[in-house]
């Protein structure tokens, strides 16, 4: 299995993450820094749609940014077009990793998820 990775590399979640997948024998063909590229609005639609779950769920909720921008309150009121601008507009926003692998999609790190998404099986 062959896999894209959005990430940041001094995230403690990303580097389980990336040590799970390299010991599952998952290649990582792009391993690409979060902070520096994120993803843009079109590719966060992709990703959103293939994902399955809902738009929330690609926020970092617990970072920062999110919190010093208010979103918990601003969130509710925009437009999903919005909210991926806003999310291709700063990768800190955007909760990490993100791995796929072109038709399937995870969001963060939780071990059971991969274990079903990304084992070999």
């Amino acid at each position: 299995m062959r896999v894209k990775v959005f990430c940041y590399d001094k995230c403690g979640t990303c580097r389980a993450a990336l040590k799970w997948l390299k010991a599952h024998d998952v290649e990582i063909t792009e391993n690409v820094p979060l902070f520096e590229t994120p993803p843009s609005a079109v590719e966060l639609a992709k990703l959103l749609s293939d994902s399955g779950l809902g738009i929330k769920k690609f926020f970092n909720t617990s970072g920062e940014v999110y919190k010093e921008m208010n979103l918990k309150d601003k969130l509710p009121g925009m437009t999903e077009e919005q909210m991926l601008e806003l999310l291709a507009s700063n990768g800190r926003l955007i909760k990490r990793p993100i791995v796929t692998d072109g038709s399937k999609v995870t969001v963060g790190f939780k071990e059971a998820e991969f274990e079903e998404a990304w084992a070999k099986g």
